[in-house]
């Protein structure tokens, strides 16, 4: 483990574990995943509990998700229609997104948590789409609960091999996102069949 993130542990203790998971899930690109693997290394060193780590990346993901669906609720949409063109994401293209996440959105939300990127995004999107609060809600806080304990626990049984824990976490993320742009493709080739119908 780098010294620097030792360090950061022995000072905040659960709050880096909290701060990181809140803040990726509200969807700033920072390394929560990495601050839960390494709290949870620390509870395997002996400076902090394991549960009380799971529980508190439960909390802070459940927590930042809700704010990252409002933020995206109150003015994610307008920002992609203003500045979505800039990067590809057209009126078109919007229309196709809302489709699929009405038809899979909570399964969308519980996948999404799994995979680096998405994490991220994910809420903000599921805000902007139009998904309702409940059902988003429901599918996050069970991926919010199954992430965190499986990360956790991934961390806590590798701390003593940190370079191979961050590289199954990185490849796991791949794979979920490749099954994640597939499911996609295969729902909009669909959706192009019905409408040509």
């Amino acid at each position: 483990m780098p010294d620097w993130l030792y360090d950061l542990f022995t000072r905040y203790g659960y709050a880096a574990v909290f701060g990181g998971v809140f803040l990726e899930n509200t969807g700033l690109p920072v390394p929560g995943e990495t601050m839960l693997l390494a709290g949870a290394a620390m509870a395997q060193y002996g400076l902090l509990s394991l549960p009380r780590v799971i529980v508190t990346a439960i909390a802070a993901a459940i927590l930042g998700d809700n704010l990252g669906f409002l933020i995206g609720r109150w003015c994610g949409r307008s920002l992609a229609e203003r500045y979505g063109p800039a990067i590809g994401l057209t009126r078109e293209r919007l229309a196709q997104f809302d489709r699929f996440f009405h038809r899979h959105g909570g399964r969308t939300v519980f996948i999404a948590r799994f995979i680096t990127g998405l994490r991220v995004f994910g809420a903000v999107l599921a805000g902007g789409s139009g998904l309702r609060w409940g059902t988003f809600l429901f599918y996050n806080a069970a991926g919010a609960v199954v992430w965190s304990t499986a990360v956790a626990l991934a961390g806590y049984s590798l701390a003593y091999s940190w370079d191979t824990l961050e590289r199954w976490i990185g490849r796991t993320g791949l794979i979920g996102l490749a099954l994640v742009i597939a499911i996609g493709v295969v729902a909009v080739l669909r959706a192009r069949r019905t409408q040509a119908s």
